[in-house]
């Protein structure tokens, strides 16, 4: 989920552990739980690599793509039990995404790096509805400048809850220098595996397509689209022990730039195959 919605779920993964906790940027000797993790759906056989349940299996359709832009990650400890998170995706899909563990205490360590780095243009995506941080707003053409000026802009997103969103936005100092890019859309989310406050409220990959498009990564964009929709679909019919068949037509496109992939291993366009 992100910023850009409200809603609250208990799904889980039984088994996969989380970096590192909300207190302590202990990520080289992850802090396991504190007790097992289980809610509705935890004893579903699931995939190893997707975890999705075994029936609608998401391997299949994963296709690489390439942008200009980057997606940096803020996740919530939390948000990485969950099989309906969908940041995930992104870094599935998009090659250079890099994820980080939220820490309330301190930045994730190679974080405080990248963001010293001045190949990079970091923006933070949050709403621009306070007046205390409104010097620090900014459009998406100032993504396009940052493209003009031969430097790769990288949009922040804080993968979590709204409410998480918005503490990990007001208790991260080190965020405080960046510029906040506010997303404007008129997309409304399609996203079913979480009930949000606002059909408004995209979930995180929702935001992501919504940016690499605006900024003008559209092939890298369409690609993830289609991954979310697969997802989206898949995993809700899996809730109800329902096989997709015959393949949705995002599953059809996304198979297609597979073969067309494997056609021709030496070409260097934008899908590779996952």
């Amino acid at each position: 989920m992100s910023a850009f919605d409200s809603s609250v779920d208990k799904s889980s993964v039984n088994d996969r552990s989380v970096v590192g906790s909300g207190d302590s940027p202990t990520s080289e000797y992850p802090r396991p739980p504190r007790r097992e993790f289980k809610a509705r759906g935890s004893f579903v056989t699931r995939c190893d690599h997707c975890q999705l349940p075994i029936l609608n299996c998401l391997c299949p359709y994963q296709v690489k793509a390439e942008s200009h832009a980057q997606v940096w990650l803020i996740t919530h400890p939390i948000e990485h039990f969950k099989p309906t998170n969908t940041g995930r995706l992104i870094r599935d899909v998009i090659t250079t995404t890099q994820v980080f563990t939220w820490y309330r205490t301190a930045p994730d360590a190679q974080l405080a790096e990248l963001l010293k780095d001045p190949r990079y243009a970091p923006f933070v995506i949050f709403p621009d509805d306070q007046p205390d941080y409104a010097d620090r707003v900014v459009g998406i053409d100032a993504v396009h400048s940052a493209k003009e000026l031969a430097r790769i802009p990288v949009f922040i997103i804080l993968d979590g809850t709204w409410r998480q969103a918005r503490r990990m936005f007001r208790k991260s100092a080190y965020l405080d220098a960046l510029p906040v890019l506010p997303l404007r859309t008129e997309r409304e989310t399609r996203y079913r595996l979480r009930k949000p406050a606002s059909k408004a409220h995209l979930c995180t990959a929702e935001v992501a397509i919504e940016l690499l498009r605006q900024g003008g990564d559209t092939a890298a964009a369409d690609v993830l689209d289609d991954y979310f929709e697969v997802f989206n679909d898949s995993y809700a019919a899996s809730r109800l022990h329902h096989k997709i068949d015959p393949p949705t037509a995002a599953m059809r496109r996304l198979a297609a730039k597979q073969s067309a992939s494997d056609s021709e291993p030496g070409h260097p366009g934008a899908y590779r195959r996952a």
